[in-house]
């Protein structure tokens, strides 16, 4: 199953929110494990990636996804996607 729900990454200028898009295991009826993150603010996770274009707005895509392999979210925050 495909999910999208919020996240926070850490900028130079604090910490921001993003969306996450992630392919997800359902793994109890309300719980689910993230296995794939597809897009973060709906850019495919890179090395450094921007919310506004700002240099201070920067933080670590790859790291922000490889953080969110393994975790578990319960599926009433998520939205769950086709």
């Amino acid at each position: 199953m495909i999910i999208d729900y919020k996240s926070s990454v850490y900028t130079p200028a604090g910490w921001r929110s993003v969306t996450i898009r992630a392919r997800a295991e359902q793994i109890s009826p309300a719980m689910a494990r993230v296995t794939e993150v597809l897009t973060i603010d709906g850019e495919t996770p890179s090395r450094t990636m921007s919310r506004t274009g700002a240099k201070r707005q920067e933080y670590w895509g790859t790291g922000t996804a490889a953080r969110e392999i393994g975790a578990r979210k319960r599926l009433s925050t998520c939205t769950i996607g086709k």
